[in-house]
């Protein structure tokens, strides 16, 4: 995880801890050195926290932070609207005393100020509303595909029971949805369970075809056009993947090297080792699942042989992918399909061998993300109008 800066002023003259639950806060209050936390209990509402404020001698001189989790953003913003400087705990990275098997609100706020104010907590980077909001969407559109994925099932199994099987050719093709259409069972009940099973699989479709087109019109803003472009040049990621790395990530930028991300990504093996013994495991499995998902799902383009398909050559004829970013995709064709022959001739499993080039497709991409800085600076106007007919 990179390093992310505090917001702690110069000169404290408080520092505080919130332990946020959905209806309560408990605040933990310690000085700038010595004393006992001074622990207070109030709603999680935004008139309190103003009280809260007002009661601790006003937003000058307070460090707050709370542990970023199911709560969200909403009381970071409220506290920035009020002066208060306010950090973000990332939950996972803060210290866990051996032998603890008591918790409590009270404990855990007295804990949290007292780590906060020795330094021992790690931070976490708040997304913009804008992003928020659209890897909300983003995450939507993820629920829908494993809703149709269970929907398909139910329809599928549903045939199965009454003996009804698709021989020719794979299912959810064009000719097994034709079949699909002209199934009918004998029993009315039976046939009228499978039209309510089939019209709700349609509407799923339904419903991700619009959000499909929306998010391709939104690809296309001047926030995210330019990081879209620069992400769409590798081969694998496509303008949906590409737009759901970035609000998953942010600004690669703030990753001071490739492994600081892949690590964030929970791409990295796991390790135990001590004196001469070295032992790794599994990946951590850290941070944004979706993200890791998508890269995996990239990654797997990469066992075939290098070449351009009709979709980048269009993309770097019309100058939407810029040289060098086309020089380093084919750099990262070339090296990670070596790399998939290389661990499948050395005895790898294919899943195991694909996670470890997605693990280096990430430095690939840290490094296009990097040189190209991706900055929410207007496209160029006629950029825009061809990204406009290619998402058309």
């Amino acid at each position: 995880m990179p390093d992310v800066r505090s917001c702690v002023p110069d000169d404290v003259r408080s520092w505080v801890a919130l332990d946020v639950h959905k209806l309560s806060i408990v605040a933990a209050v310690l000085p700038p050195a010595g004393g006992k936390p001074e622990v207070v209990e109030l709603e999680n509402t935004p008139r309190a926290l103003r009280r809260l404020v007002g009661r601790l001698g006003g937003p000058e001189g307070l460090a707050v932070a709370y542990e970023a989790g199911p709560a969200g953003w909403s009381i970071h913003r409220q506290l920035a609207d009020l002066g208060v400087a306010c950090d973000l705990i990332a939950p996972a990275l803060i210290p866990v005393r051996p032998g603890d098997r008591v918790k409590t609100d009270r404990r855990d706020a007295k804990k949290l100020v007292r780590l906060l104010r020795a330094g021992e907590l790690s931070f976490c980077a708040p997304p913009t509303p804008e992003q928020e909001g659209l890897r909300d969407l983003i995450r939507c559109r993820e629920d829908l595909r494993d809703n149709r994925t269970r929907a398909r099932h139910r329809v599928i199994k549903a045939l199965l029971r009454h003996g009804h099987v698709f021989h020719d050719g794979k299912h959810w093709t064009q000719k097994h949805e034709r079949w699909l259409d002209r199934q009918r069972l004998e029993d009315p009940h039976a046939q009228l369970a499978l039209e309510t099973m089939t019209a709700h699989l349609r509407m799923i479709d339904t419903q991700i075809a619009q959000l499909d087109a929306q998010l391709e019109r939104i690809s296309i803003h001047e926030m995210w056009a330019p990081g879209v472009r620069v992400l769409c040049g590798f081969r694998g990621l496509s303008t949906l993947t590409a737009l759901g790395l970035l609000l998953e990530i942010g600004d690669f930028r703030r990753f001071a090297t490739p492994r600081e991300l892949m690590s964030f990504l929970g791409l990295t093996p796991s390790e135990y080792s001590f004196g001469q013994q070295r032992h790794r495991g599994h990946i951590t499995k850290a941070g944004p699942v979706h993200a890791r998902r998508l890269l995996i799902e990239a990654a797997w383009h990469y066992r075939h042989p290098p070449r351009l398909s009709e979709r980048h050559r269009k993309l770097a004829k019309d100058g939407l992918i810029a040289p060098t970013v086309a020089a380093r995709a084919w750099q990262a064709q070339s090296r990670l399909n070596h790399r998939h022959r290389v661990l499948a001739q050395r005895g790898k499993p294919a899943t195991v061998a694909n996670v470890a080039v997605a693990r280096e497709l990430v430095g690939f991409l840290w490094a296009a993300m990097t040189e190209q800085p991706f900055r929410p600076d207007p496209a160029p106007t006629n950029a825009t109008e061809k990204l406009e007919a290619l998402a058309a």
